[in-house]
């Protein structure tokens, strides 16, 4: 049965913002920035201060969006859906993330600064970004096919998680976190289960830092705190200053959600019913009579309310709680 095309998404309103970042061509720009269907280019300027069209490299791995067939809708989020779709020529999977550009001006330098450390961060904890295109007012990222679904999706099926496996998994998102922390200097700032990618091997790959994180953060809608601000910091959810930091009381949250099967905090009616528990309450902990010391330990090293108390992310994966079995045979067990 052959396969359909993605079908072009409708331009945004003729009233969006978005006209003012787009050239007569239909190219998003933002400085040396162009992406268009060709995909994603950083382009010096001329001395006329005009950037030369973008053509596609000229290499046997360049994705061009017309080559890449729809297979089905595999996720559904604020800002956005993602699709699995396959190249027709090599038949190769990715997860097509389609995200309709109707923002504020203001967020539009943060994101194209996103796109670029997007697709030119490469770590084998992070899931790769292959390319990024612009098309009838969509912006379309190429990523990696972690074809086990998320860590929320896993939950689903296994309730909890064994601390022996909890620790291989939170081994490879530390290493992921250092890798952005250290190595990019990006913080994620929005890690949750659903941001937490397995693929059949048992690897687990941390994705979703960025472009959609930026369009979602930007909605100012706080219905929408379920899925955004759950996982937040102190510091972060009461708008203060934040750092790497604000990743690791995130992490230690997801840790402890997966061991106990439920989330830390009790379900709150309103964001500010949230805000005040995570600010003004005592910190979640790991019951010591469920689980290990070193667990326990852990997990208080991560969620500490003082930013400046929590353990950075080099310092939490030498920790005796990480030196366990592997992942992967109890991931193919259960999935």
């Amino acid at each position: 049965m052959p396969m359909k095309k993605p079908g072009k998404l409708a331009l945004p309103s003729q009233d969006s913002t978005i006209g003012k970042f787009l050239t007569q061509s239909g190219t998003f720009k933002d400085g040396d920035l162009l992406v268009n269907k060709d995909g994603l280019r950083i382009v010096p300027q001329s001395e006329e201060g005009e950037a030369p069209p973008i053509k596609p490299l000229d290499n046997n791995h360049q994705l061009s969006i017309d080559d890449l067939d729809s297979i089905k809708v595999i996720g559904k989020g604020n800002s956005g859906t993602v699709q699995l779709v396959r190249h027709k020529w090599t038949g190769q999977f990715f997860a097509l993330k389609v995200i309709q550009l109707n923002i504020q001006e203001s967020i539009r330098k943060q994101m194209a600064q996103e796109l670029k450390i997007s697709l030119f961060t490469q770590c084998q904890y992070v899931v790769t970004c292959y390319q990024c295109f612009y098309v009838n007012g969509v912006i379309s990222i190429a990523l990696e096919y972690m074809d086990g679904g998320s860590l929320a999706d896993f939950l689903k099926a296994v309730r909890t998680v064994p601390e022996a496996y909890l620790a291989a998994i939170c081994k490879q998102v530390l290493k992921g976190l250092m890798y952005l922390h250290h190595e990019k200097r990006v913080i994620h700032r929005d890690l949750k289960p659903s941001n937490i990618l397995i693929n059949h091997r048992g690897e687990v790959k941390i994705s979703d830092f960025g472009v959609s994180a930026i369009i979602s953060s930007s909605s100012a809608q706080r219905d929408t705190f379920t899925g955004t601000f759950n996982y937040m910091a102190p510091e972060r959810i009461s708008g203060q200053k934040h750092g790497y930091m604000s990743d690791i009381w995130s992490l230690g949250l997801v840790m402890l959600e997966c061991a106990t099967g439920n989330f830390p905090y009790p379900p709150r009616e309103s964001f500010y019913e949230l805000l005040e528990a995570v600010v003004d309450q005592p910190s979640p902990s790991a019951p010591s009579d469920q689980f290990s010391p070193e667990f326990c330990s852990f997990i208080s090293a991560c969620i500490q309310k003082n930013a400046a108390d929590r353990s950075s992310a080099q310092t939490l994966s030498v920790r005796k709680f990480l030196f366990a079995s592997q992942f992967c045979m109890f991931f193919r067990k259960h999935h």
